[in-house]
């Protein structure tokens, strides 16, 4: 049996750009296991199943599967719903665009998102699309120590000297997936970073199943504050274009080595420029007692095209 889909690129304003995302509104009798394999025959970073939401007073509930396995929180599959769904539930209806509400339920709790519409997009040279920005549902904390930076090195196939700049030293966190972020020297090492899987596992995998979330502050575009990239093969995802949740997390490794300012921070993050998907992120976060209090994320989508999946 086939199902319908609509493809969104998340994160940018280009078709060419972004992260890829699979919507999928036609889900009755769907089980588990049909939706994870509906995710791992699409083979994308995320896909996202759209169902009737518990309390009636929300837009709907989702469910974001990876090609492996089912995760509670993404940032992509969150922006690209949101926007997919002001414009199939409220700027359809109303004949014209304007600021929207969409509440979403996801198994980290419930996303409050706010969508405007490329005419009124924060940023001006991203105006042509919409943009959706939400609160994280979990603030980032740390979890458990990194591996030794020779080991970083050796499953990311760089040498132990082009691990870690200024301040910055690997370290572990979460806002509902968990990320070991690797601070690189610069962009010349960043970007020949890979997987080395004779050793991934040791480095990365050691207590439990984590992403690796690389990082530096040398930038390809001046209004960016950190270019990125993301390795998650174990997830299926041999490298994900834009990480959301990611950045989420993210916003508790730059306030602990980079101690920015009490009160509101804002930046953009660089991610998928090595492998074709350029993307940008909007990280906004807030500081009160030297403490991240609340964390924003925020990018656009652009609609790519309708398609089928057959079961």
């Amino acid at each position: 049996m086939e199902r319908r889909y609509v493809l969104l690129n998340v994160f940018t304003s280009e078709p060419q750009g972004g992260n890829p995302l699979a919507i999928i509104t036609e889900t009755d009798g769907l089980d588990d296991a049909s939706m994870q394999a509906i995710a791992k025959k699409l083979g994308l970073s995320e896909t996202v199943f759209v169902l009737t939401a518990q309390n009636r007073a929300h837009t709907a509930s989702v469910r974001i599967f990876t090609p492996e396995t089912e995760i509670p929180f993404a940032g992509h599959p969150s922006i690209g719903t949101a926007v997919y769904l002001a414009q199939d539930r409220v700027w359809s209806k109303t004949g014209e665009e304007c600021d929207a509400l969409v509440v979403l339920e996801v198994k980290a709790g419930i996303l409050r998102i706010a969508v405007k519409p490329g005419a009124s997009a924060p940023f001006a040279e991203y105006a042509s699309a919409p943009f959706a920005e939400f609160d994280a549902p979990i603030l980032p904390e740390e979890s458990g120590e990194t591996p030794p930076v020779d080991r970083l090195a050796a499953a990311l196939g760089l040498a132990p000297t082009e691990i870690g700049f200024e301040n910055f030293k690997p370290c572990r966190y979460s806002a509902g997936n968990l990320f070991t972020f690797v601070p690189i020297k610069g962009l010349d090492a960043i970007a020949r970073a890979r997987v080395v899987e004779q050793y991934w596992a040791e480095a990365f995998n050691s207590e439990e199943l984590s992403l690796a979330y690389l990082f530096c502050r040398d930038t390809l575009h001046h209004k960016s504050s950190f270019h990125a990239r993301c390795f998650a093969p174990d997830h299926g995802v041999p490298e994900d274009p834009a990480t959301g949740s990611a950045a989420a997390a993210f916003a508790a490794v730059i306030n602990r080595f980079d101690g920015p300012p009490e009160g509101t921070y804002n930046g953009i993050i660089e991610q998928g420029f090595e492998i074709g998907s350029p993307s940008k992120i909007h990280l906004e976060f807030e500081v009160l007692n030297r403490q991240v209090r609340v964390v924003r994320i925020g990018g656009q989508a652009v609609f790519i095209r309708e398609d089928t999946v057959a079961l």
